[in-house]
C-alpha cells in the first residue's frame, strides 16, 4: 500500500535574509524530518520597504526556490509569459506575503499547465493551486491557503471561493486544501458521552482582550464567547470536505501557542489548532494518518508547527 505524505507549514515571515540563520535551518530540518511528497508553505515575506513592488515576485520566487532546494524539494515549472518566475506561488498582489507549493519530483509530478495563483479580491493572502500526478489516474488538486486573520466574515467568503475552486458539476474534485486557516474548525466528533461536540474546544470562553472580534461571534463577546466557525462550516457541509484530524479520530494537538508573546507576534490566544488539512469527499477514504509535527526543530522554526497527512492514492474514490 503506497502512501503519499502531504504537509503544511506556516514558516513565520520566511525571507531571503534569513537563509543560513538558525531559524531557517530549523525550518529546513523540520521539513526534512517529515519528508513530504507535497508541502504547502505560507508566510513567505518580502520587505516591501526595501524592495520595489515590481521586484516582489522575483524576490519571493528566489526565497521559495532557495528554501525548496535546502529541503530537497522543488517549486519549479517551465516559465511562461504569464508566469515568468517559474515558481508555484501566489500573493494578493497588494502585499508581498506569499503562499507556495513545494514537492518531491521523485515521488509526484506536477501536472503541466495546472498551476494557478489567486489573489485579491478573492483572498487576503494569495492562494496557490496546482495539480499533481500520483501515478493512479486522475490528478490530485492541491490548494495552499492562508485565511484572513482579521475578518471572520471575509474568511467565510474565502471558504466559498475555495469550495468553488474544488467543485465539479454534481460533486467535488479530488482535492486537498491545506493551510493556516486562522480560525477554529467546525468539525464535530462524538464525545465520551456519545453526544456530538466540536473537535476543537471553545478556546475563547475565558479570554478578555482587544482582539476577540477577530475570532468570536460578535454577539457572543462578553457572554459565551463562541468561536466563529463559518469558514469551515461551508466546506464541511454535507461532507463536501472532511477535516483530516477529526475524521481520523487523531488525538487533538495544538498547532500554535508554543511561542509566547515577545518570541514572535503578540499572542493573546493560547494553544489552538488553526493549521488544517481538509480533503474533498473523493479523497476522504484515502486518508491513512494525521499528525502535528512537534519536534525540537519544528517548535523552534515557527509560531506554527507543521501538520501532515498520509494518503493512499489507490484508495481515492471515483465518486463525487
Amino acid at each position: 500500500m503506497r502512501t503519499v505524505r502531504i504537509a503544511n507549514l506556516n514558516a513565520y515571515k520566511l525571507n531571503k535574509t534569513a537563509r543560513g540563520t538558525a531559524a531557517w535551518k530549523a525550518r529546513v530540518t523540520a521539513v526534512q524530518e517529515i519528508a513530504p511528497a507535497i508541502l504547502g508553505l505560507q508566510e513567505v515575506l518580502v520587505d516591501e520597504a526595501a524592495a520595489p513592488k515590481d521586484l516582489w515576485d522575483t524576490e519571493a520566487a528566489d526565497t521559495i526556490q532557495e528554501f525548496a532546494a535546502d529541503c530537497g524539494l522543488t517549486a519549479t515549472f517551465t516559465p511562461t509569459s504569464g508566469y515568468p518566475h517559474g515558481t508555484v506561488m501566489a500573493s494578493n498582489s497588494n502585499r508581498p506575503w506569499y503562499t507556495a507549493i513545494l514537492w518531491n519530483p521523485d515521488l509526484v509530478g506536477l501536472v503541466p499547465a495546472s498551476y494557478r495563483p489567486y489573489g485579491a479580491p478573492d483572498f487576503w493572502h494569495g492562494l496557490t493551486t496546482a495539480a499533481f500526478d500520483l501515478g493512479t489516474g486522475d490528478p490530485l488538486t492541491v490548494l495552499c491557503y492562508h485565511g484572513d486573520p482579521f475578518r471572520p466574515g471575509f474568511r467565510a467568503d474565502e471558504a466559498l471561493r475555495l469550495k468553488g475552486i474544488c467543485r465539479t458539476a454534481g460533486g467535488a474534485k479530488k482535492a486537498v486544501v491545506m493551510g493556516d486557516f486562522n480560525a477554529a474548525s467546525a468539525a464535530r466528533v462524538s464525545g465520551p458521552d456519545g453526544q456530538e461536540r466540536y473537535y476543537d474546544a471553545e478556546w475563547y470562553r475565558d479570554q478578555d482582550h482587544d482582539d476577540l472580534e477577530y475570532q468570536v461571534i460578535p454577539e457572543a463577546i462578553g457572554g459565551e464567547q463562541l468561536a466563529d466557525r463559518r469558514q469551515t462550516q461551508a466546506l464541511l457541509r454535507r461532507g463536501f470536505m472532511v477535516d483530516a484530524a477529526p475524521h481520523l479520530n487523531a488525538p487533538w494537538e495544538a498547532t500554535v501557542g508554543h511561542w509566547k508573546s515577545g518570541q514572535g507576534d503578540p499572542d493573546p490566544w493560547g494553544e489552538r489548532r488553526i493549521d488544517l488539512i481538509l480533503t474533498t469527499r473523493p479523497v476522504a477514504p484515502a486518508l491513512v494518518s494525521y499528525r502535528a509535527h512537534r519536534s525540537a526543530a519544528a517548535l523552534a522554526a515557527s509560531d506554527h508547527v507543521p501538520v501532515f497527512v498520509d494518503i493512499r492514492p489507490d484508495a481515492i474514490s471515483e465518486g463525487r
